[in-house]
């Protein structure tokens, strides 16, 4: 029988407004459900989240005594860390640590749309991309009630936020390398939606990978309409040279060299296609489609009016 009364772990519950894991919290804590809330310090973020009447817990998740002490009393749990050297790391240690509790109920896995189509021996570039897939493979041993949740890219990723927000502002333009390729971002408060509902009611997902995308695939032209139409001024898409992406875009943003790889990997890939996929599942999951773009941008115009991520930041 699932219990209602033990609380729910939640990893990742420190993102900034509009990540996954916040989301998460404040969608349980809505349905009265008793939530845990894992973070990595005590600040104004997570204040808000025991404002939420959420349970805050400090820990570190590539620490095996920390996941343990964090997960007592816990039958359920989402996992999600941010694009980091030590994931593959603290998957290991979750799953491990998830295997120690007594009928314990689902372990919800937040990986990505990629990894859908990667195998051993046909990896990308991207390490953070290679640790998801090695991530699920872990899991799947650890014979864990365990259901992942593949998304294609976020909205809120640099792609369709900061750096449109940016281009946007500047010119009037989304600079990106896609070409003609076709694309279904997500709205991470979608993700969330299907996030939570697993955690709400898990015995008929155990074992189940769910591939969620926007409600179309489309290129970076009909896309660019989109900014256009919520924001009510011409955007245009300029499809740029990879390589002059690289060193004009990318390499001012000075991310971390791992992040950096992923984010490159990613442009790489999206030209390829390989993030031209529709699926229904948020839908069948939730009752209700995923975010349009253009609702998105209209959802978050303050955004697009500054552009939050100035060059060398």
């Amino acid at each position: 029988m699932m219990s209602q009364n033990n609380p729910i772990l939640v990893t990742g519950a420190a993102g900034n407004v509009g990540s996954v894991g916040r989301t998460v919290v404040k969608l349980l804590r809505e349905r009265e459900l008793p939530v845990k809330a894992l973070v990595h310090r005590l600040d104004e973020r997570s204040q808000a989240l025991t404002e939420m009447g959420a349970e805050v817990v400090v820990a570190d998740l590539t620490s095996g005594a920390d996941v343990v002490r964090a997960l007592q009393g816990c039958k359920r749990m989402y996992f999600g860390m941010s694009v980091s050297p030590p994931y593959l790391q603290a998957t290991a240690i979750a799953a491990a640590a998830a295997k120690e509790v007594a009928d314990f109920e689902i372990f919800v896995n937040i990986s990505q749309m990629t990894v859908s189509q990667m195998t051993l021996t046909n990896m990308t570039e991207s390490q953070q991309q290679q640790y998801h897939w090695l991530g699920e493979q872990v899991l799947n041993w650890s014979e864990l009630p365990v259901v992942h949740v593949r998304s294609t890219v976020f909205l809120e990723h640099f792609f369709f936020s900061s750096m449109v927000a940016r281009s946007i502002a500047e010119g009037g333009s989304i600079r990106l390398p896609f070409g003609e390729a076709r694309t279904s971002p997500i709205a991470a408060f979608d993700v969330a939606r299907v996030v939570a509902a697993i955690l709400e009611a898990p015995a008929d997902h155990r074992g189940k990978v769910y591939e969620l995308t926007g409600p179309r695939s489309q290129d970076m032209y009909e896309i660019a309409k989109e900014y256009a139409a919520a924001l009510g001024r011409p955007v245009k898409y300029v499809d740029m040279p990879y390589d002059q992406w690289l060193n004009e875009e990318l390499l001012p943003l000075k991310l971390p060299q791992h992040v950096f790889l992923h984010v490159a990997t990613m442009a790489k890939l999206h030209s390829e296609g390989r993030y031209d996929r529709s699926t229904s599942d948020v839908q069948a999951l939730t009752g209700k489609p995923s975010m349009s773009v253009r609702q998105y941008v209209e959802d978050h115009e303050n955004l697009f009016k500054v552009h939050a991520l100035p060059r060398g930041s």
